[in-house]
Protein backbone atom coordinates (compact mmCIF):
# COMPACT_ATOMS: atom_id res chain seq x y z
CA UNK A 1 0.00 0.00 0.00
CA UNK A 2 1.72 3.33 -1.41
CA UNK A 3 1.93 5.89 2.11
CA UNK A 4 -0.02 9.53 1.78
CA UNK A 5 2.82 12.15 1.40
CA UNK A 6 2.59 14.74 4.53
CA UNK A 7 2.62 18.47 3.54
CA UNK A 8 4.99 20.57 5.65
CA UNK A 9 6.98 23.63 5.30
CA UNK A 10 10.49 22.40 6.00
CA UNK A 11 11.83 23.02 2.69
CA UNK A 12 10.24 26.72 3.08
CA UNK A 13 11.52 27.33 6.11
CA UNK A 14 15.37 26.12 5.61
CA UNK A 15 15.58 28.13 2.43
CA UNK A 16 13.97 31.59 4.15
CA UNK A 17 17.05 30.44 6.21
CA UNK A 18 19.35 30.42 4.19
CA UNK A 19 20.37 26.69 4.49
CA UNK A 20 21.61 24.35 2.51
CA UNK A 21 20.14 20.43 3.00
CA UNK A 22 23.47 19.83 4.36
CA UNK A 23 23.51 22.03 6.83
CA UNK A 24 20.04 21.56 7.77
CA UNK A 25 21.12 18.04 8.45
CA UNK A 26 24.62 18.75 10.02
CA UNK A 27 23.10 20.61 12.38
CA UNK A 28 20.35 17.85 13.93
CA UNK A 29 22.56 15.39 13.00
CA UNK A 30 20.76 13.36 10.03
CA UNK A 31 21.89 13.24 6.42
CA UNK A 32 21.05 15.38 3.95
CA UNK A 33 18.81 12.55 2.50
CA UNK A 34 16.60 12.18 5.59
CA UNK A 35 15.60 16.49 5.29
CA UNK A 36 14.82 15.70 1.51
CA UNK A 37 12.28 12.79 2.23
CA UNK A 38 11.27 14.90 5.37
CA UNK A 39 10.51 17.90 3.06
CA UNK A 40 8.85 16.27 0.41
CA UNK A 41 6.29 14.23 2.88
CA UNK A 42 8.33 10.62 2.20
CA UNK A 43 9.05 10.37 5.95
CA UNK A 44 6.44 11.98 8.32
CA UNK A 45 7.80 14.68 10.88
CA UNK A 46 7.43 13.44 14.04
CA UNK A 47 7.29 15.15 17.00
CA UNK A 48 11.00 14.36 17.79
CA UNK A 49 11.99 15.61 14.25
CA UNK A 50 9.43 18.51 15.26
CA UNK A 51 11.38 19.21 17.98
CA UNK A 52 14.90 19.39 16.09
CA UNK A 53 14.40 20.88 13.87
CA UNK A 54 12.30 24.05 14.81
CA UNK A 55 14.96 25.95 17.22
CA UNK A 56 17.35 24.74 14.52
CA UNK A 57 15.28 27.13 11.79
CA UNK A 58 14.31 29.48 14.40
CA UNK A 59 10.22 28.48 14.61
CA UNK A 60 8.01 26.44 16.72
CA UNK A 61 6.86 22.51 15.50
CA UNK A 62 3.46 23.79 14.28
CA UNK A 63 5.02 26.42 11.86
CA UNK A 64 7.03 23.84 10.34
CA UNK A 65 3.46 21.46 9.63
CA UNK A 66 1.45 24.56 8.64
CA UNK A 67 2.64 27.85 8.11
CA UNK A 68 4.45 29.21 5.04
CA UNK A 69 7.36 31.66 6.39
CA UNK A 70 6.85 33.85 3.83
CA UNK A 71 2.99 34.47 4.86
CA UNK A 72 4.06 36.28 8.46
CA UNK A 73 5.58 39.06 10.23
CA UNK A 74 8.49 37.73 11.76
CA UNK A 75 9.16 40.26 13.87
CA UNK A 76 6.16 39.72 15.60
CA UNK A 77 6.52 36.07 16.02
CA UNK A 78 10.14 36.36 17.11
CA UNK A 79 9.29 38.87 20.04
CA UNK A 80 6.60 36.88 21.10
CA UNK A 81 8.06 34.14 21.16
CA UNK A 82 11.11 35.54 23.29
CA UNK A 83 8.75 36.65 26.04
CA UNK A 84 8.35 35.20 29.10
CA UNK A 85 5.18 33.12 29.35
CA UNK A 86 3.49 35.60 31.80
CA UNK A 87 4.33 38.58 29.50
CA UNK A 88 2.80 36.66 26.34
CA UNK A 89 -0.44 36.76 28.25
CA UNK A 90 -0.59 40.39 28.61
CA UNK A 91 0.84 40.91 24.60
CA UNK A 92 -2.26 38.75 23.68
CA UNK A 93 -4.56 40.78 25.71
CA UNK A 94 -3.28 44.09 24.42
CA UNK A 95 -3.77 42.42 20.71
CA UNK A 96 -6.95 41.09 21.31
CA UNK A 97 -8.07 44.50 22.28
CA UNK A 98 -6.54 46.34 19.64
CA UNK A 99 -8.69 44.05 17.54
CA UNK A 100 -11.58 45.11 19.09
CA UNK A 101 -12.64 41.76 21.24
CA UNK A 102 -13.97 41.86 24.60
CA UNK A 103 -11.31 40.95 26.76
CA UNK A 104 -11.35 37.98 28.90
CA UNK A 105 -13.22 37.32 32.17
CA UNK A 106 -10.86 37.82 34.95
CA UNK A 107 -9.35 34.73 36.38
CA UNK A 108 -10.96 33.97 39.90
CA UNK A 109 -8.74 34.50 43.08
CA UNK A 110 -10.01 34.22 46.26
CA UNK A 111 -11.51 37.10 47.73
CA UNK A 112 -10.55 39.20 50.63
CA UNK A 113 -12.43 39.26 53.50
CA UNK A 114 -14.65 42.25 54.19
CA UNK A 115 -13.04 44.70 56.75
CA UNK A 116 -13.88 44.04 60.71
CA UNK A 117 -15.39 46.92 62.12
CA UNK A 118 -13.08 48.93 65.11
CA UNK A 119 -15.16 49.38 68.04
CA UNK A 120 -15.17 53.01 68.45
CA UNK A 121 -13.54 53.84 72.38
CA UNK A 122 -15.79 55.27 74.43
CA UNK A 123 -14.91 59.58 75.61
CA UNK A 124 -14.43 58.81 79.25
CA UNK A 125 -15.13 56.26 81.62
CA UNK A 126 -18.00 57.76 84.28
CA UNK A 127 -15.51 58.92 87.02
CA UNK A 128 -13.73 60.88 84.44
CA UNK A 129 -16.95 62.68 83.13
CA UNK A 130 -17.63 63.47 86.83
CA UNK A 131 -14.47 65.48 86.90
CA UNK A 132 -14.63 67.40 84.27
CA UNK A 133 -17.09 70.19 83.98
CA UNK A 134 -20.50 70.66 82.70
CA UNK A 135 -21.50 72.81 80.26
CA UNK A 136 -24.34 74.98 80.39
CA UNK A 137 -26.84 76.30 77.52
CA UNK A 138 -25.27 80.22 78.33
CA UNK A 139 -21.41 79.08 77.71
CA UNK A 140 -21.45 79.02 81.19
CA UNK A 141 -19.84 75.58 83.23
CA UNK A 142 -20.25 74.78 86.30
CA UNK A 143 -18.66 72.45 88.43
CA UNK A 144 -19.70 69.49 89.36
CA UNK A 145 -18.92 68.46 92.91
Amino acid sequence: MARTREPNFLRAWREYRGMTQAKLAEAVDTTGAVISLLEAGERGLSDKWLRRLSPVLGTTPGHLLDMDPHDVDHDLIEIFNSMPKEMQEQAKSVLRALRGDAPPAPKAEAAAPPPRAVPRAKKGTDSEKAQQPKTRRGGKTEKRV
